[in-house]
């Protein structure tokens, strides 16, 4: 019976995997990470209250018997006795069967796997250009989940307060529009700020953002080169891109919680950034879907700050910290 469960589980589990992997269905990583927990945790709590004392039980009794059987030929006078290797056959009758091996063997691994992604560090990959030249398409990041508090996976409630996102953090947040995708954007307006982007310039709180500009940048995917400048938020400083053939006003802007909070005009917008939540801009300013099309973040969507690229596949000197 046991056998064929557990099978059971592993395939719903191999079917989900897979249909999410050939984009059949819209996976969500963190449940399926929480439910392998909850299910391995499960057989890690039968083997070891039920199934291992049952074949420690076996493994004495067949011991005993071996003993007893040892007593009554030896009160019959014979000595010598052909029997089978007792500590091997002890061997196999402690042995997990697969069914456990492959999810009470694996609970000790996919719970620091869990705990170190839900309440640490949780990596991600770069898929678009939006952070250019910050951040590239195929870099490979750490997020920091508990500088802005730490949350219940999943759900993703806060349980601690943290610090909250300051002007210029590069952070990861659940999508508004489709909060089962995650997004990476550079805060740069906090709750109370008034932001404006017009004529691609930024301005926060009638303060034009500092900008310097700096050679010409030469996008190896588009093949093109872009306007490059050094702009300064908070205390941080970073690289952004402007592409003169984009239009500064903001086309096919969305409805969106708090859109009164917003101007638009043939310049670009002016927002009041409402309380808990954050206005985000990527740096690949004119390529970037973000605050100005679909709104704010409300604090409930934040997932972490991003620190470190890890890993570049295709340019390993892409490795190290970022602001």
């Amino acid at each position: 019976m046991m056998p064929l469960l557990t099978a059971a589980v592993l395939a719903a589990f191999v079917g989900y995997a897979g249909a999410w992997y050939f984009e059949l269905l819209e996976g969500n990583f963190a449940l399926l990470l929480f439910m392998a927990t909850v299910v391995t945790g499960l057989y890690w709590l039968a083997e070891r209250l039920y199934f291992l004392p049952r074949r420690r039980q076996a493994a004495a009794a067949m011991e005993a018997n071996a003993a007893q059987r040892r007593a009554q030929l030896s009160s019959r006078g014979i000595a010598k006795v052909d029997e089978p290797d007792l500590g091997e056959a002890r061997q196999r009758i402690l042995m997990q069967p697969w069914w456990l091996d492959w999810t009470a063997g694996l609970f000790p691994v996919i719970v620091a796997v869990f705990v170190l992604r839900s309440f640490l560090f949780e990596p991600f990959k770069i898929p678009s250009g939006s952070m250019i030249p910050t951040l590239l398409v195929g870099d490979l990041i750490l997020v920091n989940k508990y500088t802005y508090g730490l949350r219940l996976p999943v759900a993703n409630t806060k349980l601690t307060e943290g610090t909250p996102p300051a002007r210029g953090d590069v952070m990861v947040f659940r999508y508004p529009p489709k909060p089962s995708l995650d997004y990476i954007k550079r805060v740069v307006g906090v709750p109370g700020d008034e932001v404006a982007y017009l004529n691609k310039r930024l301005t926060i709180n009638g303060q034009p953002v500092s900008k310097q500009q700096l050679p010409e940048y030469f996008d190896e995917d588009a093949m093109r080169y872009f306007k490059h400048f050094e702009e300064v938020l908070g205390t941080r400083r970073h690289r952004i891109l402007n592409d003169d053939e984009r239009p500064a006003f903001v086309p096919g802007v969305e409805d969106y919680p708090f859109k009164q909070n917003c101007r638009y005009s043939v310049e670009g917008v002016t927002c009041k950034v409402p309380a808990g939540h954050y206005f985000v801009m990527g740096d690949n300013r004119d390529n970037s879907l973000d605050s100005r099309y679909w709104g704010f973040v409300p604090d409930r969507n934040i997932v972490g700050r991003a620190f470190l690229i890890w890993m570049n596949f295709g340019n390993f000197k892409r490795i190290g910290a970022f602001d």
